[in-house]
């Protein structure tokens, strides 16, 4: 009726997922709804009725599916699943498969000892950091609506309950490779088919498939992360299960962009170590890429020192590859065209005097593409200009702006949003926020100055919320 669903996830061995019947809220109301992603995927204006936040919140008597997969959560590997959350189905659009999944939606089987219920909070923090991300040109899940359930919730306090949807190529994670291999070897061959399948369909008919597989699911991760790097997008939480195979980022709670430079930054309540601190993420993307590689070695041959030797391969050169692409993202927001002019260390200096200044990443950035860099930097210009200054200067320019935001979702400001229009019923800093960061590289918008200022949020944490 509302989409063109098409469930293939379920012809996987049954262990792999659990039918479910989700939690019906009695008068679930959309406080969200996303009318551009709407069109892209074809959807029919009725989904916005009352009648259609009943359906998207799980009335119907459609077959729904929770996920299984596992995870390592800051280092540990445990047995997960949905939770928190469901499958409402597989739309089709124009030949493109899209999942349409719920979070906040009650018990499931892997809920242990959870609700399975969600936050409007934090299911409006999801929506601002995953449209924040699209508009930047990070590949990321997104979010199609949010709804409040009229119901309290217990957190630390009670709280409204919201419902999040959201949309991804697919929901196939590192963790749900790891998950097949806890079962045997032929659910991880039947998952590999059907990845490929689904996302790399031009893999078939190639010897050995598994290792092709592996090279592009890591190079698609590495292009992810340095676009996190180039932002100052700190995402929090890089378990394995938050991993996705599409190369997409997924899971918005204990994430936040940078403010002033520090390469130490951690944003996550509960990442006490630093393990996902901002200079850390791309380790732990080659973390995950080594835990993939491990479910496939029985599907890469059959004398495992061999299988290891070739996957081994393909992992060492994951920091080559990672540099290439830093040089390319960062030598862009430089605006340097020709990478063979490109010095690491220019950006290492530049970065160096953010961090003795205590500079802010974004606004720094854009203060160069403005020309109108402090005095701090007076030296470190020189160098700069004698790089640049061999191009047309227009072009220069062009290139910076194109990579250089003028404008991220502030912490300060994604805070008093999601709090107004979560606990004060007052959309209006939402509006606000949703307005601003769909334009992010237009240096001719005149922006309200709070939106672009740090504040100094000292010791500023999040938390997953849901």
């Amino acid at each position: 009726m509302y989409f063109n669903f098409d469930n293939s996830y379920p012809t996987l061995k049954p262990e792999m997922y659990s039918i479910i019947k989700n939690t019906k809220f009695g008068n679930p109301e959309y406080v969200v709804y996303n009318d551009s992603l709407a069109k892209v995927l074809g959807l029919d204006e009725s989904l916005k009725s009352d009648e259609g936040a009943k359906y998207i919140t799980g009335f119907s008597e459609d077959i729904k599916y929770a996920q299984a997969y596992g995870g390592h959560q800051f280092g540990h590997f445990s047995i997960l699943g949905d939770g928190r959350a469901f499958m409402l189905g597989e739309h089709i659009n124009n030949n493109i498969r899209t999942d349409i999944h719920i979070k906040g939606s009650g018990r499931t089987p892997y809920s242990r000892t959870g609700d399975g219920k969600g936050t409007l909070y934090s299911m409006l923090r999801e929506y601002i950091i995953s449209e924040a991300l699209f508009y930047l040109n990070i590949p990321t899940t997104r979010t199609l609506a949010v709804l409040k359930t009229n119901e309290l919730i217990n957190r630390s306090k009670p709280e409204p309950g919201g419902l999040l949807v959201r949309t991804a190529k697919s929901h196939i994670r590192v963790g749900t490779f790891q998950f097949a291999a806890t079962e045997s070897e032929e659910h991880v061959k039947q998952l590999f088919d059907y990845t490929v399948n689904r996302h790399f369909k031009h893999l078939e008919g190639k010897t050995n498939k598994p290792i092709h597989f592996l090279r592009e699911v890591m190079e698609s991760q590495i292009k992810l992360i340095v676009k996190w790097q180039s932002f100052g997008f700190i995402h929090g939480v890089m378990n394995t299960d938050n991993m996705l195979i599409s190369g997409e980022s997924i899971d918005y709670g204990p994430c936040a962009f940078m403010d002033a430079y520090d390469p130490e930054t951690v944003f996550s309540s509960i990442d006490r170590n630093g393990r996902y601190k901002y200079s850390n993420q791309p380790y732990m993307a080659s973390f995950n890429i080594v835990k993939l590689a491990e479910t496939l070695l029985p599907l890469i041959d059959k004398d495992i020192e061999k299988a290891a030797s070739k996957l081994n391969e393909v992992i060492s050169r994951f920091e080559k590859i990672y540099k290439k692409e830093y040089l390319r993202v960062f030598s862009n927001k430089l605006g340097i065209r020709d990478e063979n002019d490109f010095d690491k260390t220019l950006v290492d200096e530049f970065h160096q005097i953010m961090f003795t200044n205590k500079l802010d990443f974004t606004n720094t950035y854009k203060k160069l593409t403005l020309r109108e860099l402090d005095v701090e930097f007076e030296e470190w210009i020189q160098k700069w200009k004698k790089i640049t200054d061999k191009y047309n200067a227009t072009d220069v320019t062009e290139l910076m702006e194109n990579n250089n935001p003028v404008i991220i979702p502030r912490n300060h400001i994604v805070e008093e949003a999601i709090t107004k229009a979560s606990m004060k019923n007052d959309y209006e800093p939402l509006d606000q926020i949703m307005e601003m960061i769909k334009s992010p590289f237009d240096y001719e918008k005149i922006i309200d100055s709070s939106f672009t200022e740090p504040e100094l949020m000292h010791n500023y944490k999040t938390y997953c919320g849901t």
